[in-house]
């Protein structure tokens, strides 16, 4: 799992990478629909998993828009009426970066350690604050909060109350959405589906009690946030 992980991480990558490329030299214009899915995997060498990651992050930065029942289109990031962000949102993303890197690190770990020492309790803490994130999203509410109760969690249950410390000093600025409010990705349902589904990955590891998979997990968790605010300071 550790290997396909992190393997997975990179070939989304390289699909982003291609398919911008070709948005920006004109291959692919604005209005263009893309290949469906099945075509994308063939053409990349990719599986059906690794195209959505891929089109998941394209989509949150702006480069492409799907119009349901039709397909995904090629959009124009420039364009987009909630961009450019505001002056204040632009200053912060370089500080969202450090941040994620450096939550890659102490965060991968805790997961790490989370894995072998939490409790039963502990699990169910978890557990429980990635099921109201899951309401929430379903409801159409904030998530932000719930959010950051997860990874409270994951943090409590390392029994090493410096990673709570370290995480609490943060607050919900942690999550970097909630200093983005103009990102579409925001409210977006499929993109919070999309990090639900990173968090039952990272949960699942713990529960199995595999410190490499949760470490693995929640690494590849921030890079794919690391991605998307990368893309969004190359628009600015």
């Amino acid at each position: 799992m550790t290997t396909l992980s992190r393997g997975r991480q990179r070939l989304a990558q390289q699909v982003i990478d291609q398919l911008r490329a070709q948005i920006e030299a004109g291959m692919l214009r604005v209005g263009d629909q893309l290949p469906t899915e099945p075509q994308l995997e063939a053409t990349f060498g990719v599986s059906r998993t690794v195209v959505r990651e891929a089109i998941a992050d394209l989509r949150s930065a702006g480069f492409v828009k799907p119009i349901q029942g039709k397909g995904v289109f090629v959009a124009n990031p420039k364009s987009q009426s909630v961009l450019p962000l505001t002056p204040v949102e632009i200053k912060s993303i370089p500080e969202t970066l450090e941040l994620l890197e450096f939550r890659m690190a102490a965060e991968g770990e805790a997961a790490a350690i989370a894995a072998y020492r939490r409790t039963a309790e502990q699990e169910a803490a978890i557990r429980e604050a990635n099921r109201r994130m899951a309401n929430l999203i379903e409801t159409g509410q904030q998530t932000v909060e719930a959010d950051y109760a997860f990874h409270m969690a994951i943090a409590a249950a390392t029994n090493n109350r410096f990673y709570v410390d370290v995480l609490r000093q943060f607050g919900p600025k942690a999550i970097p959405r909630g200093q983005f409010p103009t990102l579409p990705e925001a409210n977006d349902r499929d993109y919070l589906q999309k990090v639900y589904a990173e968090h039952v990955e990272i949960l699942s590891a713990i529960a199995d009690q595999d410190p490499d998979r949760a470490r693995q997990a929640m690494r590849a968790h921030m890079m794919a946030s690391q991605r998307r605010y990368r893309m969004l300071s190359e628009q600015q």
